[in-house]
């Protein structure tokens, strides 16, 4: 099952928070609980796939809109496997986003997907790429801007742990340039900056 089938599934939208999600699991549970449909076989498998759907959001959805799979760990003695995409909501703006085609937002969750895989296996080289990648072919899209911020905070994160300080500054300091109306990215990496100045120089 992947991402897009889970929203499916709930009967939400990729930007939705985690009481809409919370809220539709709650709403269709009751709908197709095996409890509640004793002698109907399809509804213990809807059932079944909406909560694995649920779990599966869960772990990706964010209190404040989105697709965040955890909170960012502020240590950098923390080694930990799982990556973090944390978006937040866009400034206010006039402008309304050009729709995506369904192919073109196929091909957006599925990168982000990949993205995502990539990072928590630290191919951060890799993941850069494909941010990049879709920062080009959806260039006024957010959320693919925030994706990217983040996978230059994720490779500027290891470069610090392999203290390669200049090189981690440099994509410290992309993240910030990507994506600068994320404030708890900006909080974080302007600390990180902070770390490398006051220890390092």
């Amino acid at each position: 099952m992947n991402l897009a089938d889970c929203y499916l599934l709930l009967g939400l939208t990729p930007t939705a928070s985690l009481t809409e999600v919370k809220a539709s699991y709650r709403r269709m549970a009751l709908q197709y609980h095996p409890d509640q449909n004793p002698d109907d076989l399809t509804a213990k498998d809807k059932f079944i796939q909406l909560t694995q759907a649920y779990e599966f959001l869960l772990d990706l959805v964010s209190e404040n809109m989105v697709i965040s799979p955890k909170s960012v760990a502020n240590s950098y003695t923390t080694d930990r496997a799982t990556a973090v995409i944390e978006v937040t909501p866009p400034p206010p703006t006039t402008a309304t986003p050009a729709e995506l085609s369904l192919a073109e937002e196929r091909l957006k969750w599925n990168s982000y997907q990949q993205l995502q895989q990539l990072l928590k296996i630290r191919k951060f080289a890799q993941a850069t790429t494909i941010a990049e990648g879709l920062a080009q072919r959806f260039p006024g899209d957010l959320e693919v801007r925030q994706w990217l911020a983040i996978a230059y905070q994720q490779w500027g994160r290891q470069l610090f742990r392999d203290r390669q300080f200049n090189k981690a500054k440099i994509y410290f300091r992309k993240a910030l340039k990507t994506d600068p109306h994320n404030r708890a990215l900006s909080v974080q990496i302007e600390q990180e900056l902070e770390y490398i100045q006051q220890n390092i120089g």
